[in-house]
């Protein structure tokens, strides 16, 4: 069976490029040691309010954030995964993730890498959340 299929119009546009991420103003001056380690703080804490719709422990306890690089000029980098790939919440837990920490004082951009590697395991989870979910190791 012979099927058509149609030629693009000459006249269309291109889909336009993904919005850059979020950022905010420069810090006027570089962030101290100190200053790193407090923020390393107040973004965990941040990220004690992010859950995973489908299991009530946040994802910080369930061990789904694997890093979190703060630069001295303000930018933050966090590796996190998820439970599985196929977890119904992959195109919107990063972007709640990146709500909650942008708006931390001292904080310039937040960049959210999604990883497979290493693979999430019950094993990863905090004893506070195996408890919560009643999991025996």
């Amino acid at each position: 069976m012979n099927q058509r299929h149609p030629l693009p119009l000459e006249h269309e546009e291109p889909p336009p490029p993904p919005a850059p991420a979020p950022t905010k103003p420069p810090l006027a001056q570089p962030l101290t040691a100190d200053q790193i380690e407090d923020l390393k703080n107040r973004i965990v804490d941040a990220l004690y309010k992010v859950f995973d719709p489908e299991i009530p422990v946040n994802i910080y306890e369930l061990g789904l954030i694997y890093d979190i690089t703060i630069a001295p000029d303000g930018a933050v980098g966090i590796r996190m995964t998820l439970t599985s790939p196929g977890c119904p919440v992959a195109g919107s837990l990063p972007g709640d993730v990146q709500r909650k920490v942008l708006p931390l004082e001292n904080i310039t951009s937040v960049k959210v890498d999604v990883v497979w590697d290493p693979p999430w395991t019950p094993a990863r989870m905090s004893e506070a959340a195996k408890l919560q979910l009643g999991i025996d190791e």
